[in-house]
């Protein structure tokens, strides 16, 4: 809004600035209202037009002067320490056993492969394994994990050559008795003469087919087909194969209307979830700060998965966006009982879906605007 120009009001043209003067006379109480608006909206302007100029003053703001990444500032860190103290995740997983033992797979399948890698982490390594297999009886949920972890790394000893840390390493993984028998779960060929079990139509037509289902049949969702849906969400790719995160069922009725009514933009029809999910990211996975947005990739790239499958299964869903802001993150994060490295990423309903429902057409962009070659 500018303080002079032309506006056209009741048929005559009057400059705004006579607008303001009448608006003044006539109404004080309007006038001081839209004054202090504009006032509001000049500083603000003025304000981002400052604080934008580098990195500096821009970190110095939000330092300073806004508590807007605080919670993540802390759940960083707490992710940090986390992750320095090697801790075995609730139900019996080590996060730095699965980077590291992803790393070592790389390492087999480089073209040259090198006779020595890994003496720098795989010390470390294999003492995260000990640990895990040391864990089996309390957590017995790890032996994926644990025979995935071991069949890479005895490939690992058979291929690498001597050096100091790595025959360490390799005598303490030779002593360490496990109740799994050698397997294949070590990288291999996949097999590309078999055609792809998805044509391309199909999955073109299971991607216009999806769509964000609001309106659901009030009965149960055999949890057995959630986790069908979740175990395809499994096989999304994940940075170093770390899978950073939880999916949070509910399907009991008065936790998923406690859960559902924290988001925004549920209001209306939050009501008739007859199940929601949460899916919660794990900092604890990075040692680095400069991951700290893989949470949100890599927990993305599962959820689409898994919403697709719900699809396949008969059942509908509904993305729905997570406000990083309070109140919310305060009231999920003592609902969920979330530790402090833990961040919400999205939630997304589920049911069977009400077939007198509608869906917003939602026009999708042209392929024009969203992909470009060889842009510079």
């Amino acid at each position: 809004m500018t303080l002079f120009g032309d506006k056209t009001q009741d048929g005559r043209k009057w400059s705004t600035s006579s607008v303001w003067v009448r608006t003044l006379l006539n109404d004080p109480a309007a006038f001081f209202t839209r004054a202090s608006g504009l006032l509001g909206r000049v500083l603000q302007r003025a304000q981002l037009m400052i604080w934008s100029r580098s990195p500096l003053l821009s970190s110095a703001y939000y330092g300073l002067l806004s508590r807007t990444f605080a919670r993540e500032h802390f759940a960083v860190m707490q992710g940090r320490l986390s992750h320095r103290q090697n801790q075995i995740t609730p139900g019996g997983s080590s996060l730095q056993l699965r980077r590291n033992v992803h790393r070592l797979e790389k390492g087999l399948i480089m073209r040259p492969r090198r006779p020595v890698f890994a003496a720098d982490y795989i010390v470390p390594t294999v003492a995260a394994y000990a640990r895990l297999v040391e864990g089996l009886p309390r957590n017995p949920e790890a032996l994926p994990e644990v025979e995935w972890a071991r069949d890479v790394l005895q490939t690992y000893f058979d291929a690498v050559g001597p050096h100091a840390d790595i025959d360490r390493a390799r005598a303490r993984f030779g002593s360490i008795e496990v109740p799994v028998e050698a397997g294949q779960r070590t990288p291999y060929r996949r097999d590309l003469e078999r055609p792809t079990p998805v044509a391309y139509d199909a999955m073109l037509e299971l991607a216009q087919r999806r769509r964000s289902v609001r309106w659901y049949l009030q009965q149960p969702v055999p949890r057995d087909l959630i986790d069908q849906a979740v175990a395809v969400a499994a096989q999304a790719p994940s940075a170093c194969n770390r899978q950073p995160f939880t999916f949070r069922v509910y399907d009991d009725p008065a936790l998923v209307r406690q859960v559902a009514e924290v988001p925004m933009g549920t209001r209306g029809f939050a009501q008739n979830f007859p199940a929601i999910v949460v899916i919660v990211g794990q900092l604890r996975a990075y040692f680095n700060e400069r991951d700290r947005h893989v949470i949100y990739v890599d927990a993305s790239l599962a959820a689409m998965s898994f919403m697709f499958a719900l699809e396949t299964l008969g059942l509908s869903s509904c993305s729905i966006n997570w406000p990083d802001q309070e109140p919310q993150e305060s009231r999920m994060r003592e609902l969920l009982n979330l530790e402090a490295d833990e961040r919400v990423v999205m939630l997304v309903s589920l049911g069977y879906p009400d077939p007198t429902g509608e869906v917003p057409y939602s026009g999708k962009k042209s392929i024009d605007l969203l992909r470009s070659y060889n842009r510079q």
